[in-house]
């Protein structure tokens, strides 16, 4: 009687099996046919692709790959034609700029020599401005020092 308890309420093997039987069984029953189905469509589409559609490629391919070829030579040329073209318009780009630069630079020079000379004029009026200051005061003082005598 122990044992028989013991067995029903701790021994679970028995309902383990009988559940893992009944997966199995449902498994197979719904899966194995569709997964079976699924293996055999493969296999048919690997036959035909074999057949038919891999020896009609390896005898189209040649004549695809010649078009292909000559395209892909066209645009490079095409590409090699747009590089030369951008090359010369940076070019130009570059003389037009280092044209301009030399012509600031030009300018820059004039006017620095002008302002050379228009400083080189303003020290001299103020120069002969303090020249004629010195002798005006000289002069005030000379009249100045007449007055002082009195």
């Amino acid at each position: 009687d122990v044992g028989e308890m013991y067995s029903r309420l701790l021994d679970h093997r028995p309902v383990i099996q009988g559940e893992i039987r009944y997966f199995v069984k449902e498994f197979e029953e719904k899966r194995g046919l569709r997964e079976l189905r699924v293996l055999e469509n493969l296999k048919k589409t690997i036959f035909e692709t074999n057949e038919h559609i891999l020896p009609k490629c390896q005898q189209d391919m040649p004549g695809s790959l010649n078009e292909i070829f000559k395209r892909l030579q066209a645009a490079n040329e095409m590409m090699h034609r747009l590089q030369e073209r951008e090359h010369e318009a940076r070019k130009l780009e570059a003389d037009k700029l280092m044209a301009r630069e030399e012509k600031h630079a030009a300018h820059w020079e004039e006017f620095m020599k002008e302002q050379q000379n228009e400083r080189a004029e303003v020290d001299e009026e103020h120069r002969k401005a303090m020249e004629r200051l010195k002798e005006q005061y000289s002069e005030m003082e000379k009249e100045l020092t007449k007055y002082i005598s009195f």
